[in-house]
């Protein structure tokens, strides 16, 4: 499919993902009504807020934005930081319009719904919209700290918080987003003349694979080992602005937290790891089938993908904690959900990482395969 019409379904993905989350976020409003808690319990009803308040137009309880006593001074500095507080939240709806619209024109373009491309198209798409969503929260986040008035202070853990915080509204609204955008990409690709699927050799796009499922590997079993990810989340020692940046370098470096079986029975420890193994599978077989997958396996197609299959993988892992998870009785369906899109920017930093080393591999295997064989055909032609 042609960047011409490829934009088109991109578009379409993008408005659609921006008025998903606008609405969310104005939906936000409706839970503090005093009929809410009359449909959902007191603990849903906070975890939903919890969903929807990145995405909210009203600034939260308690910040300088709020309006203050003291004067017409202090109402006038109120003012100031609800309207920094509205700027940062108009950064993050273009932002997340952007990054969107990027990341899906790519995908539509490398990965055309054509062909038994559909569900692959599908899947990554999905997978885009946490991480446009987390990567615009990030590039508004300096602005929505500082309408809180303190700015100043612990800057980089409140970053991290900031980060963490576009949560599972994120994944839905990408389902839907997907669904839309893959279905307009199906019409709009009527007429065209239908691009081959590349022949990668199955011994380079296995080592490919490897290669990157092994970059993975080391943050989901190395970098979030206890031990490992305490080190790395206070042995950075500071102090005024930039103090303690272990806490931002945990949400781009950690895929997962676990810990020895001496601190709990074995066969939970077994059981929470075998979602750490299904991960690493799908980023494995999702990174064999991309290159056959792709119209041309440039590299920011290469990376792209691989960024979208390590949150597939991320997901599939969040979907089976979800699935032997016993504290629904406890604290609410609603809580069930609550881990899901964790970890998108760690996903992110990694995915990139895995693209690099998976096309490396696949390019050097690629062509000592090429080499091979045409050793063996000149090996057979008689003299």
């Amino acid at each position: 499919m042609t960047y011409r019409r490829a934009v088109i379904p991109a578009l379409v993905g993008g408005l659609l993902i921006t008025l998903l989350l606008w609405w969310a976020g104005a939906s936000e409003q409706a839970l503090q009504l005093r009929g809410a808690t009359s449909v959902f319990d007191i603990d849903s009803v906070s975890e939903l807020r919890r969903w929807l308040a990145p995405w909210s137009y009203d600034p939260p309880t308690g910040s300088l934005s709020d309006g203050a006593a003291g004067g017409d001074t202090a109402s006038a500095g109120a003012a100031r930081y609800s309207e920094l507080y509205g700027t940062a939240m108009q950064i993050r709806f273009v932002a997340v319009f952007v990054f969107f619209l990027a990341g899906a024109l790519l995908l539509v373009h490398r990965i055309p719904p054509t062909q038994g491309r559909t569900p692959a198209t599908l899947l990554a798409v999905w997978a885009w919209a946490p991480v446009a969503a987390t990567l615009a929260v990030t590039v508004s986040a300096p602005w929505l700290i500082a309408s809180g008035g303190h700015g100043s202070y612990r800057f980089l853990p409140q970053l991290a918080g900031v980060i963490a915080s576009s949560g599972p509204v994120a994944v839905f609204a990408g389902l839907l987003t997907a669904l839309a955008t893959v279905l307009v990409a199906r019409l709009t690709v009527k007429g065209a003349e239908p691009r081959p699927r590349q022949s990668v050799p199955a011994r380079a796009a296995r080592l490919a694979a490897s290669a990157g499922t092994a970059v993975v590997a080391l943050s989901v079993v190395i970098l979030s080992y206890q031990s490992v990810a305490a080190r790395i989340q206070t042995s950075f020692g500071g102090g005024g602005l930039l103090s303690e940046p272990g806490d931002l370098l945990r949400q781009w470096l950690l895929l997962g937290a676990w810990t020895g079986p001496a601190t709990g029975p074995l066969g939970d420890w077994l059981l929470y790891r075998a979602a750490d193994v299904l991960m690493l599978a799908v980023v494995w077989w999702t990174l064999r089938l991309l290159p056959g997958l792709l119209t041309r396996t440039t590299v920011p197609a290469m990376v792209v993908g691989a960024v979208c299959a390590t949150v597939c993988g991320l997901l599939a892992s969040q979907v089976l904690h979800m699935a032997i998870d016993d504290t629904v009785d406890v604290w609410g369906p609603v809580h069930l959900f609550s881990e899901l899109g964790t970890g998108v920017p760690a996903a992110l930093t990694f995915g990139i990482l895995a693209g690099l080393a998976a096309l490396v591999t696949l390019r050097s295997a690629g062509s000592r395969d090429t080499r091979e064989s045409l050793g063996e055909g000149a090996a057979e032609v008689p003299r």
